[in-house]
């Protein structure tokens, strides 16, 4: 009877208490949200922290990227990195080249190595899912080059010979994929497969058309043939995949030196003197970005 009168006793306790548990609100978990201090930095003020633009460019191709007789950076492609890092960091200097292959450019912007590739590179939609590309440039188209003395007169002969390329070229992709019956040997560096085709190793080289004029005007004995290895085609400045501020940053740049001529003027500097007088600029490079394809 004690046991039964204490527990009425407790029953009005336990059910204030149960009142107040229910009407305590319990507040939902608040999102981890990032503080202003924490947040992720642009990358633009990333380069600029760093007052550095990190740019990947050839060594070996002429009159695009190569390195002169003093050991310095030059050609069309490298002086758009000056221009880059005069506009972005306010000094053409401010500059970091890297070099680089054909096949090495989409994995140092994958790794982080460059910021940005200025190297040739042909627009093409293996690529573009691995990088993102910025609008073009240049125009090319993939071309072979020959001995002057040699059989060959078009594509077709080259089915039963050595045709020569670089590896992760345009020219390497395209022969790969449309001829795999064809008999490929590949180098790393353009001027190894130059110096092959020179030692008689291969009986031709496929490669971008301008680097082929080029090398064709100063070594006599050569000569392109007409035909092309698929159709004409962008190059572009590239990125790493997912960096559009970057991107628009060069596309916006592209724009503005389009308005100047720029290009134009690094035409005449570097790449008239090394193709046929009758060649049009308007055939080579994209001023502006506007590329009409």
């Amino acid at each position: 009877m004690k046991t039964a009168k204490s527990s009425l006793l407790l029953l009005p306790l336990l059910a204030a208490a149960l009142l107040v548990g229910c009407n305590k609100t319990e507040e939902p978990p608040k999102p981890n949200v990032a503080s202003p201090s924490a947040a992720s930095t642009s990358y633009l003020d990333k380069i600029k922290a760093r007052d550095k633009l990190i740019v990947g460019v050839f060594t070996d191709k002429p009159p695009f990227g190569f390195v002169d007789e003093a050991g310095r950076y030059v050609g069309f492609d490298t002086d758009i990195g000056r221009r880059f890092a005069k506009d972005l960091l306010g000094d053409e200097n401010k500059v970091e080249f890297v070099a680089v292959e054909p096949a090495s450019r989409i994995p140092f912007l994958q790794s982080d190595k460059v910021d940005l590739i200025l190297a040739n590179m042909t627009v093409t939609p293996e690529r573009k899912e691995a990088v993102e590309f910025t609008n073009p440039n240049l125009k090319v188209a993939v071309q072979a080059l020959v001995p002057q003395a040699s059989a060959v007169k078009s594509l077709d002969d080259l089915a039963s010979r050595t045709t020569i390329v670089t590896t992760g070229t345009t020219a390497d992709i395209w022969l790969t994929k449309n001829h795999p019956d064809w008999k490929l040997l590949k180098f790393e560096k353009n001027s190894e497969s130059l110096q092959a085709l020179a030692n008689g190793r291969g009986d031709a080289y496929a490669q971008d058309n301008l680097v082929l004029f080029s090398w064709a005007k100063q070594n006599p004995g050569y000569r392109v043939l007409e035909q092309t290895l698929g159709a004409e085609a962008p190059i572009a400045p590239a990125v790493k995949k997912g960096n559009i501020e970057l991107r628009d940053w060069v596309n916006a740049e592209l724009a503005k030196l389009g308005e100047e001529k720029y290009l134009l003027k690094l035409y005449d500097q570097y790449v008239r003197k090394e193709l046929s007088d009758d060649t049009k600029p308007e055939s080579v490079i994209v001023e502006g970005g506007k590329w009409q394809g």
